[in-house]
């Protein structure tokens, strides 16, 4: 405020006039390029504009958790939640297996089926060592089919000993021995067979031995289950034989 007083105190000072200063036009180069800077700039943020609203229409029109499938953003998730109607939560050891957003990140095409070499305590057991390094995402006991769910099946389990196949993959271990008969039981066949039809629902698989594989089956592995003894014809005709379910996208990570 007293700056401004100051000012208007003081006598007006005559003023010459004003001579007008030329600024030199740009050289045909500098323009030129100033042209190209110009279009460039305009291109990027017409095309980044273009390719948001193209972006936010189709997710738009997907739902309203059309977010998740954004790469990079991770669904929600609750501490305790499976992917099989029935099956028991029971963690592995996080060293076991990587978190993923499947099947945004990683499409799910194949469940690989494995036994255990033990019994289904030290299937538990070992999944939850984090030295073992490896772990699948179910585990079915043999006495009565009871299914352990050990990792999220939108997670990246290490079961099969081949990257590619553990990224597409879903894992399912049994209670048995590859090499002993008899090792696998009705029930177990039976819940396996249910919790693999579900799956194959879920992600819109067909029921077949394409896309259902003995761990034998993986590239470059080195195993032999789930062995001669696992009875395939049995066990796909109880796949095929469980009722369809209508393939529904999981909200929310269920």
């Amino acid at each position: 405020m007293e700056a401004q007083q100051s000012r208007r105190s003081e006598p007006p000072q005559q003023r010459e006039p004003r001579q007008e200063q030329r600024v030199p036009e740009p050289r045909r180069e500098e323009r030129t390029a100033e042209r190209r800077r110009g279009v460039s700039r305009r291109t990027l943020l017409i095309g980044g504009a273009t390719v948001g609203l193209g972006a936010a229409g189709y997710l738009a029109v997907d739902g309203s958790n059309w977010w998740y499938r954004v790469p990079g953003v991770n669904r929600p998730r609750k501490e305790g939640e499976v992917d099989h109607p029935g099956a028991e939560w029971i963690p592995a050891s996080s060293a076991n297996w990587r978190m993923a957003d499947r099947p945004y990140d990683y499409t799910i095409d194949r469940v690989v089926i494995h036994t255990i070499e033990g019994d289904y305590a030290v299937g538990l057991k070992v999944f939850q060592d984090p030295g073992h390094g490896a772990a699948a995402h179910y585990v079915v006991r043999t006495e009565d089919g009871h299914v352990a769910q050990m990792v999220r099946e939108l997670d990246v389990a290490y079961h099969a000993g081949n990257r590619s196949f553990n990224e597409r993959s879903i894992g399912i271990e049994h209670e048995g021995f590859a090499h002993r008969a008899g090792s696998i039981t009705d029930a177990t066949y039976r819940a396996s067979a249910e919790l693999t039809a579900g799956i194959c629902d879920r992600y819109g698989l067909p029921r077949d031995r394409e896309h259902i594989v003995g761990h034998v089956e993986v590239p470059g592995t080195d195993h032999t289950d789930p062995g001669p003894h696992w009875d395939w014809d049995r066990y796909m005709r109880f796949v095929s034989a469980v009722p369809a379910t209508r393939a529904e996208e999981r909200e929310d990570g269920a």
